[in-house]
């Protein structure tokens, strides 16, 4: 048995679909969701850890992606180093649950850790490397 810790990323046909049921049913995994934000008519962000044998839990992992769903590995935290920050705002409009956003009185970027999901996403768009995997 092998255990990986995922993001998904639903599109907005899929957010009535039951995608971790089939996972289960279908493919002998267990599933437990750490995190979900799912926001109607628009998109779904799902963090899970997925349990199961190697063959099953890959071609569950398959079924995913051949559903249009994006799955990416999750990384273990980030960190937002705010002294090398600009405020440039190019994590702002990566980030899928909000974790960055701009602060409209201030119009300076603010990170809220309890939102992150730790997709590393503002990672690879952050020009001054303001932002970092914490491992």
């Amino acid at each position: 048995m092998i255990k990986r810790k995922v993001v998904l990323t639903f599109p907005q046909n899929l957010l009535d679909k039951t995608i971790t049921y089939r996972l289960i049913k279908d493919y002998d995994l267990i599933i437990n969701i750490l995190k979900a934000n799912i926001t109607p008519k628009e998109q779904g962000v799902l963090v899970l850890e997925i349990e199961g044998k190697k063959q099953k839990l890959e071609s569950g992992l398959d079924y995913l992606r051949d559903s249009g769903i994006t799955v990416q590995a999750l990384i273990n935290d980030i960190k937002w180093q705010q002294k090398k920050c600009i405020h440039c705002t190019e994590c702002v409009t990566v980030c899928p649950t909000g974790a960055f956003a701009v602060n409209r009185q201030t119009m300076q970027v603010e990170f809220n850790k309890k939102k992150c999901i730790a997709c590393g996403l503002c990672i690879n768009v952050c020009p001054y490397r303001a932002i970092e995997i914490v491992i």
